[in-house]
């Protein structure tokens, strides 16, 4: 099974009420077993909600405490994303995932690359949170800009 950020498919559940529908990716994925999931929307966060980014590290600095989530308005969000990580994680059987496709920049699903905390678009390298999680239980993750590489590896 592949874990997929739910908004990749099309669901509306990013922080700005819209979904980011990758119509390549849904053809790819369209005879294999997927998870969609959004740890945000599993942290009972809102749509929409102020946008988020990671203060003071990355992923797995959150995971151990070191850095914190907060939105744009200055609320600590941390918490919010922990408790949606942790119930991805016990709803879904780890040892049945081939691989997860995530998005890009989010703070709970970004692969290579996250805002850096400033809210002023910039980024710097570091993922999110389930994906730093999803590392942890050495799941192989892919952005969804990574369909090419997927592709040429023979993994869709």
């Amino acid at each position: 099974m592949i874990i997929v950020s739910a908004c990749l498919l099309g669901k509306k559940c990013r922080y700005d009420g819209k979904a980011k529908l990758n119509n390549r990716l849904v053809k790819l994925l369209k005879d294999k077993e997927i998870i969609p999931v959004c740890p945000e929307l599993e942290g009972d966060l809102p749509v929409p909600r102020p946008p988020a980014e990671i203060i003071g590290g990355n992923g797995f600095d959150i995971l151990k405490g070191r850095a914190r989530i907060k939105n744009r308005e200055g609320r600590d969000v941390t918490d919010n994303f922990i408790k949606g990580v942790n119930k991805v994680i016990t709803r879904v059987d780890l040892k049945d995932i081939r691989m997860a496709i995530l998005k890009e920049r989010s703070p709970s699903c970004g692969v290579n690359c996250i805002y850096d905390g400033s809210f002023n678009g910039k980024l710097k390298d570091g993922c999110g949170v389930f994906t730093a999680r999803l590392l942890k239980e050495k799941i192989p993750i892919f952005s969804e800009e990574e369909t090419g590489k997927l592709i040429n590896q023979g993994l869709l």
